[in-house]
């Protein structure tokens, strides 16, 4: 089982984590797991996605704050810094 206290460290923080840390992609933050585990697999599975892609995908968890907009920022965000750390 994989949560989002496992993608990343204190020290070290995944993509996903600093994407919506810097985009302030969350608010009460009850959601924000969810969030982060699910942007990990889409930008798997589409490294560059569109934000119907962002909106379809991430569909199945519900943010009660509307942090929406933050939250397409923050998974772009996310796929951007994927792509810089692994060239």
């Amino acid at each position: 089982v994989v949560t989002v206290e496992h993608i990343g460290s204190t020290e070290a923080l995944s993509p996903e984590q600093e994407a919506f840390i810097e985009c302030g992609a969350f608010q009460c933050g009850f959601c924000t797991p969810g969030f982060i585990l699910m942007t990990r697999k889409l930008l798997d599975r589409i490294p560059e996605p569109s934000d119907d892609d962002i909106r379809h995908y991430l569909s199945g968890n519900l943010c009660r704050c509307a942090a929406y907009p933050e939250i397409i920022r923050a998974v772009k965000l996310a796929g951007e810094k994927r792509k810089a750390a692994a060239t």
